[in-house]
Protein backbone atom coordinates (compact mmCIF):
# COMPACT_ATOMS: atom_id res chain seq x y z
CA UNK A 1 0.00 0.00 0.00
CA UNK A 2 3.20 2.29 0.95
CA UNK A 3 4.56 1.62 -2.54
CA UNK A 4 1.18 2.55 -4.14
CA UNK A 5 0.71 5.91 -2.23
CA UNK A 6 4.11 6.44 -3.42
CA UNK A 7 3.96 5.93 -6.95
CA UNK A 8 0.61 8.16 -6.49
CA UNK A 9 2.62 11.44 -5.12
CA UNK A 10 5.11 10.92 -7.63
CA UNK A 11 2.81 10.98 -10.66
CA UNK A 12 1.16 13.90 -8.57
CA UNK A 13 4.35 15.95 -8.83
CA UNK A 14 5.34 14.73 -12.02
CA UNK A 15 1.99 16.33 -13.02
CA UNK A 16 2.68 19.52 -11.65
CA UNK A 17 4.24 20.89 -14.78
CA UNK A 18 1.50 19.80 -16.90
CA UNK A 19 -0.98 21.35 -15.04
CA UNK A 20 0.79 24.64 -14.71
CA UNK A 21 1.17 24.87 -19.05
CA UNK A 22 -2.36 24.25 -19.35
CA UNK A 23 -4.66 26.59 -16.59
CA UNK A 24 -3.45 28.95 -19.50
CA UNK A 25 -4.45 27.21 -22.34
CA UNK A 26 -7.68 26.53 -20.47
CA UNK A 27 -8.54 29.75 -19.30
CA UNK A 28 -8.82 31.21 -22.56
CA UNK A 29 -10.61 28.16 -23.68
CA UNK A 30 -13.12 29.13 -20.82
CA UNK A 31 -12.92 32.54 -21.85
CA UNK A 32 -13.69 31.87 -25.57
CA UNK A 33 -16.78 29.68 -24.59
CA UNK A 34 -18.33 32.62 -22.71
CA UNK A 35 -17.37 35.22 -25.26
CA UNK A 36 -19.49 33.36 -27.57
CA UNK A 37 -22.34 33.09 -25.80
CA UNK A 38 -21.83 29.34 -24.10
CA UNK A 39 -22.78 29.28 -20.19
CA UNK A 40 -19.82 29.06 -17.90
CA UNK A 41 -21.14 25.33 -16.95
CA UNK A 42 -21.08 24.00 -20.41
CA UNK A 43 -17.50 24.99 -20.70
CA UNK A 44 -16.73 23.15 -17.28
CA UNK A 45 -18.69 19.96 -18.40
CA UNK A 46 -16.56 20.37 -21.92
CA UNK A 47 -13.31 20.74 -20.24
CA UNK A 48 -13.95 17.44 -18.05
CA UNK A 49 -15.55 15.63 -20.65
CA UNK A 50 -13.19 16.09 -23.33
CA UNK A 51 -9.86 16.79 -22.66
CA UNK A 52 -8.02 17.53 -25.31
CA UNK A 53 -7.24 21.34 -26.10
CA UNK A 54 -7.43 21.03 -30.18
CA UNK A 55 -10.31 19.04 -29.97
CA UNK A 56 -12.19 21.43 -27.60
CA UNK A 57 -11.11 24.70 -29.64
CA UNK A 58 -11.85 23.17 -32.56
CA UNK A 59 -15.47 21.54 -31.61
CA UNK A 60 -16.24 24.37 -29.88
CA UNK A 61 -15.79 26.54 -32.51
CA UNK A 62 -18.01 24.73 -34.65
CA UNK A 63 -20.76 24.24 -32.48
CA UNK A 64 -20.74 28.16 -31.96
CA UNK A 65 -20.95 28.46 -35.58
CA UNK A 66 -23.55 26.29 -35.81
CA UNK A 67 -22.09 23.12 -37.06
CA UNK A 68 -23.78 19.86 -37.68
CA UNK A 69 -23.51 16.90 -35.05
CA UNK A 70 -21.76 14.83 -37.89
CA UNK A 71 -19.40 17.86 -38.84
CA UNK A 72 -18.44 17.98 -35.36
CA UNK A 73 -18.06 14.24 -34.56
CA UNK A 74 -15.51 14.16 -37.72
CA UNK A 75 -13.74 16.95 -36.73
CA UNK A 76 -12.98 15.71 -33.11
CA UNK A 77 -12.19 12.55 -34.44
CA UNK A 78 -9.67 13.27 -36.33
CA UNK A 79 -7.94 15.92 -34.14
CA UNK A 80 -8.11 13.30 -31.47
CA UNK A 81 -7.04 10.14 -33.21
CA UNK A 82 -3.32 10.28 -31.94
CA UNK A 83 -4.42 9.61 -28.57
CA UNK A 84 -5.65 6.30 -29.97
CA UNK A 85 -2.16 5.69 -30.95
CA UNK A 86 -0.75 7.13 -28.17
CA UNK A 87 -2.44 4.57 -25.55
CA UNK A 88 -1.84 1.90 -27.81
CA UNK A 89 1.98 2.53 -27.20
CA UNK A 90 1.30 3.47 -23.68
CA UNK A 91 -0.67 0.10 -23.44
CA UNK A 92 2.56 -1.13 -23.71
CA UNK A 93 4.43 0.16 -21.19
CA UNK A 94 1.92 -0.35 -18.27
CA UNK A 95 2.75 -3.01 -15.62
CA UNK A 96 0.79 -6.20 -16.73
CA UNK A 97 -1.89 -6.85 -13.87
CA UNK A 98 -3.25 -3.75 -14.83
CA UNK A 99 -6.89 -4.15 -15.15
CA UNK A 100 -8.88 -2.96 -18.14
CA UNK A 101 -11.33 -1.44 -16.01
CA UNK A 102 -7.84 0.33 -14.82
CA UNK A 103 -6.63 0.71 -18.32
CA UNK A 104 -10.09 2.12 -19.38
CA UNK A 105 -10.07 5.10 -16.37
CA UNK A 106 -6.95 5.94 -17.39
CA UNK A 107 -7.06 5.97 -21.03
CA UNK A 108 -9.49 8.96 -20.71
CA UNK A 109 -6.87 10.78 -19.29
CA UNK A 110 -3.78 10.63 -22.49
CA UNK A 111 -2.57 13.96 -23.86
CA UNK A 112 0.30 14.42 -25.29
CA UNK A 113 1.90 15.80 -22.43
CA UNK A 114 0.66 13.20 -20.00
CA UNK A 115 2.08 10.23 -22.40
CA UNK A 116 5.25 12.36 -23.09
CA UNK A 117 5.82 12.23 -19.41
CA UNK A 118 4.35 8.41 -18.90
CA UNK A 119 6.87 7.46 -21.80
CA UNK A 120 10.14 8.43 -19.89
CA UNK A 121 8.88 6.65 -16.60
CA UNK A 122 11.44 4.08 -16.31
CA UNK A 123 9.89 0.85 -15.52
CA UNK A 124 6.49 -0.34 -16.14
CA UNK A 125 3.55 2.32 -15.27
CA UNK A 126 1.92 1.36 -12.51
CA UNK A 127 -1.96 2.45 -12.37
CA UNK A 128 -1.00 4.60 -9.18
CA UNK A 129 1.61 6.62 -10.57
CA UNK A 130 -0.75 7.13 -14.03
CA UNK A 131 -3.65 7.96 -12.11
CA UNK A 132 -1.24 10.86 -10.07
CA UNK A 133 0.37 12.02 -13.15
CA UNK A 134 -3.29 12.67 -14.66
CA UNK A 135 -5.08 13.88 -11.54
CA UNK A 136 -3.34 17.41 -11.50
CA UNK A 137 -3.38 18.24 -15.04
CA UNK A 138 -7.76 17.12 -15.22
CA UNK A 139 -7.98 19.42 -12.52
CA UNK A 140 -5.84 22.51 -13.46
CA UNK A 141 -7.45 22.52 -17.18
CA UNK A 142 -11.20 21.88 -15.42
CA UNK A 143 -10.08 24.90 -12.94
CA UNK A 144 -8.67 27.06 -15.62
CA UNK A 145 -11.50 26.51 -17.51
CA UNK A 146 -13.38 27.70 -14.44
CA UNK A 147 -11.60 30.39 -14.16
CA UNK A 148 -11.19 31.61 -17.93
CA UNK A 149 -15.29 31.30 -17.91
CA UNK A 150 -16.10 33.34 -15.17
CA UNK A 151 -13.66 36.06 -15.18
CA UNK A 152 -14.23 36.99 -18.66
CA UNK A 153 -16.68 39.65 -17.60
CA UNK A 154 -14.57 40.85 -15.26
CA UNK A 155 -11.35 41.34 -17.51
CA UNK A 156 -10.81 44.74 -19.74
CA UNK A 157 -11.38 43.99 -24.08
CA UNK A 158 -7.55 44.59 -24.49
CA UNK A 159 -6.85 42.41 -21.91
CA UNK A 160 -9.15 39.10 -23.13
CA UNK A 161 -7.88 39.88 -26.73
CA UNK A 162 -4.14 39.37 -25.74
CA UNK A 163 -4.92 36.18 -23.86
CA UNK A 164 -6.34 34.76 -27.10
CA UNK A 165 -2.85 33.89 -27.48
CA UNK A 166 -2.38 32.09 -24.22
CA UNK A 167 -2.48 28.64 -25.90
CA UNK A 168 1.17 29.17 -26.76
CA UNK A 169 1.63 29.86 -22.80
CA UNK A 170 1.30 25.60 -22.81
CA UNK A 171 4.56 24.83 -25.33
CA UNK A 172 6.75 27.58 -22.52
Amino acid sequence: MEQKKNAFIKGLRDGVPICLGYLSVSFTFGMMCTQNGLPFWIALLISMTNLTSAGQFAGTALIIAGGGYLEIAVTTFVINIRYMLMSLSLSQKVEPRMTTLQRSLLSFTVTDEIFAVAMQEKGPVTAAYFAGLSFTPYWGWALGTLFGATATSLLPAALRSALGIAIYGMFL
